[in-house]
């Protein structure tokens, strides 16, 4: 198997850098190239309430705000009290009445539906960015670095006592009730930064233009792309996702141009650097291709899915154990990523050891992140429990 070729696009949940803002973004843009959205792209969609959800403020928050205060009222009836039933799907991107509608969202989603309601009883809201190592993933031939962000209910500086929905004593609502779906470990406090809304907002529009471009709607993914540029014009990530797009679609002097600007701006941002490596070979320039590679080698010698594509290659070449060695080294510096725990599932299988087998199939399992990936893995594991 040739090792693949991708366009890196990194998702999204990034802070804004502290540069300067630029206000003419504009020059970044090739409308005519592309035909018109299929959807309708405005920012004010993202937190608008459904009439069902307002029904849902009347009849589970009105009252218990009398005695708990709107910061518990709120917490308690989106996350605690279990009536919404809310599942955890990193598949797409919902804005607030899609989050709700579902009653599952990934953590940007569900911080815009608690974000939407919090709006409607006057509470402020302040929105964080979590410092921790991207979490990756792919679909096709993307590769997708995903961060973290919570949100907390009230002044930002302090909180109830730490991550997460807490039932006990309320706060008061000077302080701030700090709301993550994923939180630490027990005991492990997380650095974080504020972020304002117009970055979430951007985030939320350029995770859409990832997931147009996984499913082939690059006409959808350029506009909100260009959209989230609009809204956050300091923030790199949609350029990176705008430049991605220019060289899907074939508009590879914009995909340089734009990709030359990130860099220009954050010279060590390795998924900008990945793409104008892919953009330099497809105009014929090599030799600048090569000389960026060097760099991106000296920044990221051992890049996210490196041992996994090794493991590709191994696999499709017979050697099973080779390929067992790849998965392992991936599965240990990644061990919540489910795909690298199946392949493993799978040379193990392949080798006759259906323990670690079914062992890492569970973990695969468990850490999914959709619920088509879970129903997956469990017919799988059921299959792989049979033999046993």
């Amino acid at each position: 198997m040739k090792h693949l070729s991708v366009a890196l696009s990194a998702l999204l949940l990034v802070a804004c850098t502290s540069a300067p803002r630029e206000h003419r973004v504009d020059h970044h843009f090739n409308d005519a190239a592309f035909a018109p959205p299929a959807e309708r792209i405005r920012a004010t969609d993202i937190f608008a309430l459904s009439p069902e959800m307002r029904r849902y403020l009347d009849a589970n928050v009105e009252g218990p705000m009398k005695t708990k205060g709107r910061q518990r009222a709120l917490a308690d009836a989106l996350y605690t009290s279990g009536e919404l039933k809310l599942d955890y799907d990193a598949a797409t991107t919902r804005n607030a009445e899609e989050a709700f509608a579902a009653r599952s969202g990934n953590c940007l989603s569900l911080v815009i539906m608690t974000a939407a309601f919090a709006k409607a009883l006057g509470l402020p809201v302040q929105y964080q960015k979590v410092f921790v190592d991207d979490v990756w993933t792919r679909v096709g031939d993307l590769y997708l670095a995903i961060g973290h962000v919570n949100i907390t209910l009230g002044r930002w500086g302090t909180d109830d006592g730490g991550y997460g929905v807490r039932v006990g004593k309320k706060p008061p609502e000077s302080l701030g009730m700090t709301i993550d779906f994923i939180p630490p470990p027990e005991g492990r406090r997380l650095q974080v930064r504020s972020i304002s809304e117009d970055v979430i907002v951007a985030m939320f529009m350029n995770n859409r233009a990832v997931e147009a471009l996984s499913r082939g709607r690059v006409d959808d993914a350029y506009w909100w792309a260009r959209e989230a540029i609009v809204q956050a014009p300091d923030l790199m990530m949609p350029y990176n996702t705008l430049g991605a797009i220019y060289r899907r679609h074939g508009n590879l002097q914009e995909a340089h141009a734009v990709l030359a600007h990130v860099l220009a701006r954050e010279p060590d941002y390795t998924q900008a650097i990945s793409n104008q490596i892919l953009v330099l070979n497809d105009l014929g320039r090599e030799a600048e291709a090569q000389k960026l590679a060097g760099r991106l080698k000296q920044l990221d010698p051992e890049p996210a899915f490196s041992h996994f594509n090794r493991g590709l290659v191994a696999m499709q070449d017979g050697n099973v154990r080779a390929a067992k060695d790849a998965f392992a080294r991936e599965v240990a510096r990644a061990p919540e990523y489910h795909e690298f725990h199946f392949w493993l599932a799978l040379a193990y299988f392949r080798l006759g050891e259906l323990e670690p087998a079914r062992a890492h199939l569970a973990t695969a399992m468990k850490s999914s992140t959709t619920p088509g990936e879970r129903q997956l893995y469990a017919a799988k594991l059921d299959y792989l429990k049979s033999l046993q």
